[in-house]
């Protein structure tokens, strides 16, 4: 899997870019709107990534989380030549697709739910019972959660797996992973590595991070620990909360500082002078980095706890990039300039990062692969402020504005030095 050492994705929501309604009809007539996504594909290129993370893509009655049908593309989204073109378009560019699995729970509809609501036997040992019935995902009634220690669920999740690995995805991200016994993955995921060596299997995880992929035999895991320090620190300007999660970082994570579950970093940054300083730490520590669409363009959306409260952070694109807004023009030359410093450093992928340098509103990362050095300065405060000396003889690779001191950060300012 030398491959994910190198990738940087580009996180797309499916059912939200294209447009598409926010509920499957009954009988719902397959619309080809996945095409829309082949449109951005060079958009991806140039932003400087190299993978498309994928929300769910597979049947489902609304949101996409509540799956009827994991092996038939949404037919709001398309059929099976829409993913095949989307798959084809992509190997052709060299992006690498990782796809939404969501095998934790079910939708109700699912077809097999609905025989175990009739009693069927053989269906109902698919889902979990609680004292309440029916098991649920986190208290969602829409969300039926599947028996994990059912041999057919594992079956049924290792034969999805391989089908959609071998029609070109390059991964899997799965959902919820965190709620799902890790021994379940045990059990599942050789059969898939047997067919598929290089699939990178990442899944979602808030809290125990290296425990947990140790026990499921997971190649990585989701980094929100890193996502929350990275807005909280900048807007508290408290930046041993930075350092603090950076002592408990490991390289073998998907990174973000903004995905679908999430308000949006333009929208949860008090300042937004501290966008950059929050990509500078995304593209310069370990992990591999993921760009939810539309922050590099600073677009704006706060998720609310109601029926509809992810639509912001979910929006529609246009048909082409011509079609955006030029606001976002100098956050999305932020971003391609730190890919692009990522880039000409892959090693950065597993390098390690120590705190260099720490004060309340300032910090300094070192990151090192035991050769080469990037040093990040971080400086929050209004005044400008001159670091203490870091591995003399680094020169500026990026920063947030020209200065002839490369220790002497502006206020509110940041800059990545390396060797």
């Amino acid at each position: 899997m030398g491959w994910v050492e190198h990738a940087i994705f580009w996180h797309v929501y499916p059912l939200g870019f294209t447009g598409a309604p926010r509920a499957a009809g009954p009988g719902e007539q397959v619309v080809h709107r996945l095409r829309h996504l082949e449109g951005w594909l060079d958009y991806l290129i140039e932003l400087g990534c190299n993978g498309l993370q994928l929300g769910p893509v597979f049947a489902s009655s609304t949101h996409g989380y509540d799956t009827v049908n994991h092996l038939l593309i949404d037919p709001r989204l398309g059929d099976d030549s829409d993913f095949d073109g989307l798959i084809a378009a992509c190997r052709d560019r060299g992006i690498s697709v990782l796809l939404d699995g969501v095998f934790n729970h079910v939708g109700r509809d699912f077809p097999l739910f609905q025989a175990a609501l009739t009693g069927s036997a053989g269906a109902a040992d698919w889902f979990r019972r609680d004292g309440n019935g029916w098991a649920t995902f986190e208290g969602h009634d829409a969300l039926v959660a599947l028996n994990h220690e059912s041999e057919a669920v594992r079956g049924h999740v290792t034969k999805v797996m391989n089908h959609w690995l071998d029609r070109g995805a390059a991964g899997w991200r799965l959902d919820a992973a965190y709620a799902v016994p890790p021994e379940f993955w045990r059990a599942v995921l050789p059969a898939v590595r047997d067919r598929h060596p290089d699939a990178w299997i990442v899944g979602e995880v808030i809290h125990g991070l290296e425990e947990y992929r140790e026990k499921a035999g997971l190649d990585a895991v989701t980094q929100y620990e890193l996502w929350k320090s990275i807005w909280s620190s900048l807007n508290d300007r408290n930046m041993f909360e930075l350092s603090w999660t950076l002592e408990r970082h490991i390289p073998d994570t998907l990174t973000f500082v903004g995905n679908h579950d999430v308000t949006r970093l333009a929208s949860r940054l008090q300042n937004p002078a501290h966008i950059g300083h929050a990509l500078a730490v995304l593209f310069t520590v370990a992990g591999v980095p993921s760009v939810y669409y539309g922050d590099e363009q600073a677009f704006r959306g706060v998720k609310e706890e109601r029926a509809g409260g992810d639509d912001e952070i979910r929006p529609a694109f246009p048909s082409t990039p011509d079609e955006l807004a030029p606001f976002g023009a100098e956050v999305l030359r932020t971003h391609q300039r730190l890919i692009g410093l990522r880039r000409r450093h892959p090693w950065l992928a597993r390098a390690r990062t120590t705190v260099a340098h720490l004060t309340n509103r300032q910090i300094a990362l070192r990151a090192t692969d035991g050769r080469s050095v990037v040093v990040t300065l971080l400086n929050t405060d209004d005044a400008p402020y001159r670091f203490p000396g870091v591995d003399g003889g680094l020169s500026v690779a990026e920063s947030s504005g020209a200065h002839a001191d490369p220790h002497l950060v502006p206020g509110h300012g940041w800059t990545v030095l390396n060797s």
